[in-house]
């Protein structure tokens, strides 16, 4: 049983963040067909900075009517949402319809709006529905959620989005008799398969996750759970990715066993009743997440295709699904390798915004960044992204962490302090990209760049 139910819970933690970082993976292939173009993610990131209404709807409800808000019922719907969303984007993603005078991805950006309200809302409403289980359970819960990250995209990897190649091709003079002019095209090679396959497959890892919470709301509460731990359930582990474990969640078997938990409880409380750091050091502690937030979730997803695109489509494609995977095994490293020193973690942090300061840098000089047209460029800009992702997801993981031992409401304000920072982000870009048009596109093949 216990076996079951951890397979359940990673099942059921796998529908909670797949759709949006699915679309971010296949961003390379569609950003090539949508009439926004190179501007997309930054369209992309305001609008999943609005389907934070959901969990705030679903917050406030909690507040104004206490116990009438069926639990299960919102996740069955938001699920349910989910695949619908999925499957009408494999039919209609890249349906166009005039906003003035120009053509706009409108339905493209109605459906996302719907994937990204499923997304958001599963962090105020999945994670409660698991903390009625025991805390290791909660732990295989949130490895299926890192892996809604990690599957997407190496499915992106194997269906080589994007991929363009440069051909000779003529272009006609018109009526005139002169000979044809010679022109270089950028060609985009056919994907292994189409984003509507890509599209269904997301659709069906919402299906999935939509059966394993059904089974895991068939389960009776009382039912006897294993305590056995599949996972080490130490600290560490209990907190990855986010404080994890809630050393307040009382089981129905615990309860049956008032004084072991009791003899825990007495060992556990003292400690998160004092303050384990300074006023200075949570000052410092918040403004980490706010900066790490907007870089990661608003300031650089807006420009990457400006960064990476002028490499090359492969350069695109390997930087988003590569730096997709990142955040995963971040969270893996941060179970394994927990340091929770401040100095490190600021240094950390630093490193990071060295690596998105480059990035931006290439997005401000396209479309001729560094090294442009060579190995050393495209490998450069794709391990950029992948470090910048990796280590301040570390950063995100741990401040989790420390701040869960601090207290809960010291990770309510960091809840909020991290949507802070993503909004910031998002705001600031969007009119940077779209009205201000500080980047510039480009064409592959026949953009000429200074030597």
């Amino acid at each position: 049983m216990s076996l079951l139910v951890h397979v359940l819970a990673c099942c059921f933690g796998l529908g909670s963040w797949v759709a949006v970082n699915g679309l971010w993976v296949e961003l390379p292939l569609i950003v090539n067909t949508l009439p926004e173009g190179w501007e997309l993610p930054s369209y992309l990131t305001v609008i999943i900075q609005l389907a934070n209404l959901g969990p705030l709807l679903v917050t406030v409800m909690h507040k104004l009517c206490p116990g009438r808000l069926r639990e299960s019922a919102v996740i069955y719907s938001v699920l349910s949402i989910g695949i619908l969303a999925c499957v009408l984007l494999a039919f209609f993603w890249d349906e166009t319809t005039v906003v003035a005078t120009a053509p706009r991805s409108t339905v493209f950006f109605i459906l996302t709006l719907f994937l990204a309200l499923v997304d958001c809302t599963s962090s105020v409403t999945f994670l409660p529905f698991m903390m009625q289980l025991p805390a290791h359970y909660i732990t295989t819960y949130f490895i299926g959620e890192g892996l809604s990250g990690f599957i997407p995209g190496l499915v992106a990897l194997g269906q080589g989005v994007g991929m363009a190649k440069c051909v000779n091709g003529t272009q006609s003079s018109g009526n005139l008799t002169e000979k044809d002019m010679y022109i270089v095209q950028t060609q985009y090679l056919q994907p292994n398969f189409s984003p509507e396959v890509f599209f269904f497959f997301l659709a069906a890892m919402m299906c999935i996750s939509l059966l394993a919470f059904s089974a895991l709301n068939r389960f009776p509460r009382s039912f006897e759970l294993s305590t056995e731990n599949l996972v080490s359930d130490t600290d560490t582990v209990a907190s990855v990715c986010f404080g994890l474990d809630n050393p307040g969640v009382v089981t129905d078997e615990q309860n049956s066993n008032p004084k072991p938990h009791s003899e825990e409880s007495g060992q556990a409380r003292p400690q998160l009743a004092k303050p384990l750091h300074s006023v200075y050091q949570l000052a410092f502690i918040y403004f980490m997440v706010v900066c790490v937030n907007g870089a990661t979730n608003g300031l650089l997803p807006s420009v990457q295709t400006y960064s990476c695109m002028p490499y090359g489509n492969l350069a695109y494609h390997l930087s988003a699904a590569l730096a997709s995977c990142a955040n995963p095994v971040a969270c893996i490293v941060a179970l394994f390798f927990p340091k929770r020193s401040l100095v490190l973690l600021g240094v950390l942090c630093l490193l990071g915004s060295i690596f998105g300061g480059y990035n931006m840098a290439m997005a401000a000089m396209s479309p001729c960044p560094l090294l442009q047209g060579s190995a050393l460029g495209e490998t450069i800009i794709v391990l950029s992204w992948v470090f910048f992702t990796g280590t301040l997801s570390y950063v995100k993981v741990m401040v989790g962490v420390i701040l869960r031992d601090e207290s809960h409401s010291a990770l309510v304000w960091c809840g909020a302090a991290a949507q802070t920072g993503s909004l910031l982000g998002s705001a600031i870009m969007f009119p940077l990209v779209n009205v201000c048009n500080l980047f510039k596109s480009g064409d592959f093949c026949n953009t000429r760049c200074p030597l």
